[in-house]
């Protein structure tokens, strides 16, 4: 499992990941309060890709993603 370098390479790696077999992508969000960091992990059983931040600025990039891969899970495309 690789993380992610940046916040844009993870965001465009999970919406391709998604886009190209959404049948099979599960995503999950994990808060670890011991080291105040939020993970987030996109796999399809071959593939995964992590994000690991430890920065409050970035909840609401995740957020925002989180709406998106929602809506994307939710439309009928």
């Amino acid at each position: 499992m690789v993380f992610a370098k940046s916040w844009e390479d993870f965001e465009i790696a999970a919406e391709n990941m998604y886009i190209a077999n959404p049948c099979q992508c599960r995503f999950t969000m994990k808060y670890t309060h011991q080291k105040t960091a939020v993970v987030l992990k996109l796999t399809d059983n071959v593939k995964c890709v992590q994000f690991k931040t430890e920065v409050l600025s970035d909840l609401k990039r995740i957020e925002k993603f989180t709406g998106n891969l929602m809506w994307l899970m939710a439309s009928k495309e």
